[in-house]
């Protein structure tokens, strides 16, 4: 298994009025981040956030290329950016323990908080199609490139870890500095990955590692 630093490239916020960050999904424009009762999207390039929808926003969000899906306590909501009306509602499968959310080949990707798990669901029904097996609490969860990344949080430590999505094993971790944790988490479909900072009000950019580069110590 590879271990490096994270190494934290920016860090955004914290905002007014936003007192936790959960989920945070990229459309490839902007950074959506969930508040609790909002969505918010942040120009990460200004670092400005350049409007708001109001829904409840309790866990991770994710991005299909045309709508948000967001976390609301135990349910799953299908949201319309443009207007940010609620087109369709599923049952989340870790029935309010869920945590972070990601969109990858057709499907959703739960993360279970405590339950230590990763669930790819039917997006129309929330059917539990596979079931991914961690060893640490689950907080954000990605795909990019065809790899799984997920964030951890447990106590003052965090990292991001890329697993094996057949098998769960830990192939890389990204080691945060102590107190600085990761609640969502999502890729740019480049060279960053942008964290959720919990209740430290923030979102932060890290630089994911390129392949083949060696780097990472064992």
């Amino acid at each position: 298994m590879k271990r490096a630093a994270a190494e934290i490239l920016r860090e955004f916020g914290p905002f007014p009025g936003v007192d936790r960050v959960n989920g945070v999904t990229f459309d490839g424009q902007h950074v959506w981040f969930a508040t609790g009762d909002k969505l918010n999207a942040l120009d990460p390039a200004s670092g400005q956030v350049l409007r708001s929808i109001d829904v409840a926003s309790h866990a991770g969000t994710a991005y299909d290329g045309h709508h948000l899906f967001q976390i609301a306590e135990d349910r799953i909501q299908k949201i319309d950016p443009r207007t940010g009306r609620v087109l369709a509602t599923i049952p989340a499968p870790g029935g309010g323990g869920d945590s972070g959310l990601a969109w990858a080949e057709g499907t959703l990707w739960v993360g279970q908080h405590r339950g230590r798990k990763i669930h790819q669901i039917d997006p129309e029904t929330g059917a539990i199609l596979r079931t991914i097996e961690s060893n640490r609490v689950v907080t954000g969860v990605t795909w990019t490139d065809g790899e799984l990344w997920h964030g951890t949080w447990e106590g003052d430590e965090s990292d991001v870890r890329r697993v094996d999505p057949r098998t769960g094993q830990v192939l890389e971790r990204l080691e945060m500095p102590p107190g600085v944790g990761v609640s969502g988490l999502e890729s740019d479909g480049g060279e960053q990955f942008f964290c959720g900072g919990g209740n430290s009000g923030k979102v932060r950019a890290i630089r994911r590692p390129r392949r083949g580069s060696g780097t990472g110590r064992n």
